[in-house]
């Protein structure tokens, strides 16, 4: 790992790799929702941190960022999506290695610059990685029946 915080890349060591590629990136709806279902939340001022270790063994960390229309028209949850995804991009380290995160922004997020977020993300940094060794939630539709009382 390099002194910037990047991962480096295989063609330059020296060099930290500061893409945000798609491997990077939750994108199907079917992701977002395991993640939300058996994560484990940590909690910000402006931000919910769902973290769920990757069950197929990867040490590659993921991202995936909620922002509803109740917290900001189309510019502000742009806005709030391009910050967070610059501070993942920059500060990878600062998120749980293979893990999968999604970051569900609160209301008041959309007035948040770069530094803001990124300090948020490092108050909560212990958080993520407790978060990320505990056992993952057990969904509810899936719980074991319990026979009815009569």
């Amino acid at each position: 790992m390099s002194p910037g915080g990047g991962l480096e890349t295989e063609a330059h060591p020296d060099r930290p790799d500061f893409t945000f590629p798609p491997s990077h990136r939750l994108r199907r709806r079917e992701e977002f929702l395991r993640v939300q279902r058996r994560g484990r939340r940590v909690h910000t001022a402006h931000f919910v941190l769902v973290v769920l270790p990757r069950e197929d063994g990867e040490r590659l960390r993921r991202v995936g960022i909620t922002v509803t229309k109740k917290v900001a028209k189309a510019v502000g949850r742009n806005r709030v999506k391009r910050v967070v995804r610059e501070v993942f991009r920059t500060h990878r380290p600062l998120f749980p290695e293979g893990c999968d995160v999604v970051v569900i922004a609160k209301s008041g997020a959309p007035l948040l610059g770069y530094a803001d977020v990124l300090a948020e993300i490092r108050k909560v940094e212990r958080a993520l990685t407790a978060a990320a060794r505990k056992k993952p939630l057990e969904p509810k539709g899936e719980r074991a029946k319990r026979p009815k009382k009569r």
